[in-house]
Order: C-alpha cells, then sequence, then structure tokens
C-alpha cells in the first residue's frame, strides 16, 4: 500500500519525527507534555516517543501554563555557552511554556507557537532553560512580541513555579533563575538549541 506525502504511516517520534517550527526561532512548533490541571509530571519517554509518568508533583502548586519542548532541539555546548555561570546543559530538547488565553486541557498535541522570552534556568550545575510563548493563532495575544507585552502577575507565577517545582521535603532546591530574557535573547536560545541538535542527531551526529 502506498501512503501519499506528507502521510505519516507510522506515528513520528515527537522529538525527532515533527518539524521545529514554520518560521524558528520565531515562531516554533511545541509537543505539550502537560497542562496547568496535571499533578503527574510528565514527559515523554525519549526511546518510544510516548508520554510517560516521571513522578508526583511534590508541591500544591501545577504548571501556570502549558509546558512541553521544542521538536529537533537539544540542549547542548551551544546553548549551555549563552549561561556564564555553568559548562553543560541538560541534554533534553528545549523546554516551552505556551500561554493560551482559552483552557486547553490536553496534552500530546502540538501547536504553533511564537517567542517571546525565557527563563535563564540552572538546576544544580546543568543550564535547563525554559522558553515562554504565546500560541501564535490567539486573538488575544496578537499583539505579544515580548515578554514585556505579557502580564507581569504572570511570569511571575511562571518563575515561581519553576523555582520551587522540584522541591523536596527536608531538601534544598538545586534551581535558580539569574535571568529573565526577552524575545531576543530567547531566539538566540533556539537558535543555540537547533544547532545543538543538528551535532548530536543530524547528519554525522550522535
Amino acid at each position: 500500500m502506498s501512503f501519499p506525502k506528507p502521510f505519516y504511516r507510522w506515528r513520528p517520534h515527537p522529538w525527532h519525527g515533527l518539524e521545529v517550527g514554520p518560521d524558528p526561532p520565531r515562531i516554533v512548533s511545541a509537543f505539550i507534555e502537560m497542562t496547568p490541571l496535571d499533578v503527574i509530571k510528565y514527559e515523554v519517554d525519549k526511546e518510544t516517543g510516548y508520554l510517560s509518568v516521571d513522578r508526583p508533583q511534590t508541591g500544591s502548586s501545577s504548571p501556570p501554563s502549558l509546558y512541553g519542548f521544542i521538536p529537533r532541539t537539544y540542549c547542548g555546548e551551544a546553548v549551555a555557552a549563552l549561561c556564564d555561570d555553568v559548562e553543560r546543559s541538560d541534554g533534553d530538547p528545549l523546554d516551552i511554556c505556551v500561554v493560551s488565553e482559552r483552557q486547553i486541557d490536553r496534552s500530546e498535541i502540538v501547536m504553533r507557537a511564537r517567542v517571546v522570552g525565557g527563563f535563564q534556568m540552572i538546576d544544580g550545575d546543568e543550564a535547563d532553560d525554559k522558553i515562554l510563548a504565546v500560541l501564535d493563532v490567539d486573538p488575544v495575544w496578537a499583539d505579544v512580541e515580548d515578554i514585556s507585552d505579557l502580564p507581569s502577575p504572570l511570569v511571575d507565577r511562571l518563575e515561581h513555579y519553576f523555582l520551587t517545582y522540584k522541591e523536596m521535603p527536608g531538601r534544598a532546591s538545586q534551581v535558580r533563575i539569574p535571568l529573565v530574557y526577552g524575545a531576543e535573547h530567547a531566539q538566540r536560545v533556539v537558535e543555540a538549541s537547533m544547532a545543538d541538535y543538528e551535532v548530536d542527531f543530524g547528519v554525522g551526529g550522535g
């Protein structure tokens, strides 16, 4: 049986089989792993591409926005080079938070997201940037091009979530956010993660 292009005979791996986006680094694809209603930390299994349970959320807060990653990105040396305090990154696809005015209550979906800023998060001694974006087709956020265009309480809530979401009782947090950045730097991080992906997974990569 023949399959017309671009029909997928088999489900593509969300990290390696989907496109990075229609106009990166400004407009990217986001594969959503978690919604604001989730109290379980879900992650895509790197081998199979299926969503798996990582752990229950240890705190009382849920993610303030949709949360996932940008396909065909990788946090390696180029991403780490943009952070003064570390020498390496976490070795995962680049994380992204997507703000939507209408509530979206399901994960394992793909959406077009407009990059507007991000958080330079350091987990232990590894760079673990979180890109902040808005749903590109959302009319409420149509004029948002930079993190400064978003309500500051929303940005503060996201920052607080990432500072606390890995806290464990009786254990000090290893997470810090030395920099909250705008669209220009965020797009540089996206470009760096795309370059890291090509080094590790592109032609001749690992």
